[in-house]
C-alpha cells in the first residue's frame, strides 16, 4: 500500500505525516510537493518525495503514480485558482488509478454559503464524478487560524469581532491532522463524509475562556462589519485580506460554521480537544507557545 499526502511541507500537512508516521512504515509514505528541497526532513526518515505542482498536470501525473491512498490538502489561493487546481488534482488520481481519495474540505461544503465554500463544493462535486472511492474531512475551524488574534490579546488589544452570536467549532490542527491520518491508514472510511467540528462556542465563550487561561481582564469589542473593517485598516492590513477577514465574520455571524457533529469520536474514538473546560489546559500550551 502506498499513501501520499499532498502539500505536506504545509503547517496541517506535516502534522498529518508526523500522525501518519506513528502507525505507517515510511517506506510506504509518499509527499508530493511543489519544492522538494523543503522536504528534505521527510526524506531523511525514509519518505519518498515527489515533485508535485497542482498547476502543472504533468508533474501530478508522475507524483500520483503507483499511489493506493491519496489525501488532496486543499491549497491555498482565490476560489478560482483553487478550484482549478484540485481539479487538475482529481483529474490527475483518475488517470493513476487512485484507490481511496481523502480531501480537507469544509463545514457543510456543499449548502454552505461561507465565501470559502464555493472551493470545495466544487471539488467534493468532481471527486464524486471520478467514482473513486472517498472521504470528505470537512474541517470546520483552526484554533491556529487565531493566532494573530490572540498576539493581540497578549498585547493588551481587545478582542474584535463582527461575528455576533455565530458559533465556531474550532479544534486544533492536531486533531484535524489525527483525525485525516486515521482515514488514510486505516479501511472502512470508504465514501463517508465527516463533519469535523470541535465544541461550538460563540466568540464571547471563546473569549472568556482566554481570561481564564490568562487570568487578566480581556475586553470583547464586537462591532458591525465596516466597523470591523475600519480597525483592521488601522492595524495596517491590506484591503485585500480585510475584504476577505470581513467575509469571514460574516460567514460566522450567519452559521455557515455552527455545524454540530460528533465525528472526531467516530474516526478517533474521543471527542476533539474541547474549547471550554478541559481545553485550558490546551490553551495554555497554545499561548505559551505563542509567547
Amino acid at each position: 500500500m502506498k499513501i501520499l499526502v499532498t502539500g505536506a511541507t504545509g503547517k496541517l500537512g506535516t502534522k498529518i505525516v508526523e500522525c501518519l508516521l506513528n502507525t505507517v512504515p515510511a517506506d510506504q509514505l509518499a509527499i508530493s510537493v511543489r519544492n522538494p528541497e523543503k522536504a528534505g526532513k521527510f526524506q531523511a526518515r525514509g519518505i519518498e518525495v515527489r515533485q508535485g505542482d497542482f498547476d502543472d498536470s504533468d508533474t501530478l501525473d508522475v507524483a500520483f503514480a503507483g499511489v493506493d491512498r491519496l489525501l488532496i490538502i486543499s491549497t491555498d489561493g482565490d476560489n478560482e485558482t483553487r478550484i482549478r487546481q484540485h481539479s487538475n488534482a482529481v483529474s490527475a488520481a483518475a488517470r493513476a488509478g487512485v484507490k481511496f481519495i481523502a480531501y480537507t474540505s469544509i463545514a457543510n461544503a456543499q449548502d454552505s454559503q461561507n465565501i470559502l465554500a464555493p472551493t470545495h463544493k466544487a471539488t467534493e462535486e468532481a471527486i464524486l464524478k471520478t467514482g473513486i472511492p472517498y472521504s470528505f474531512l470537512r474541517n470546520n475551524w483552526y484554533l491556529e487560524n487565531e493566532v494573530s488574534s490572540i498576539q493581540g490579546v497578549l498585547a493588551g488589544a481587545p478582542w474584535v469581532t463582527s461575528a455576533g452570536e455565530g458559533k465556531v467549532g474550532w479544534a486544533l490542527q492536531q486533531d484535524y491532522a489525527e483525525a485525516a491520518a486515521k482515514v488514510l491508514s486505516s479501511y472502512g472510511h470508504e465514501n463517508k463524509i465527516y463533519e469535523l467540528s470541535g465544541e461550538l462556542v460563540t466568540q464571547e465563550e471563546f473569549v472568556s475562556t482566554i481570561r481564564d487561561v490568562l487570568g487578566k481582564e480581556v475586553s470583547l469589542q464586537e462591532v458591525d462589519d465596516d466597523g470591523y473593517a475600519s480597525i483592521m485598516k488601522g492595524a495596517g492590513l491590506p484591503d485585500s485580506l480585510i475584504s476577505f477577514l470581513v467575509a469571514i465574520q460574516k460567514g460566522i455571524r450567519e452559521g455557515t460554521l455552527e455545524v454540530s457533529s460528533n465525528d472526531f469520536e467516530k474516526i478517533l474514538g474521543r471527542p476533539a480537544t474541547p474549547i471550554v473546560g478541559h481545553w485550558v489546559k490546551s490553551l495554555k500550551i497554545f499561548l505559551k507557545w505563542l509567547r
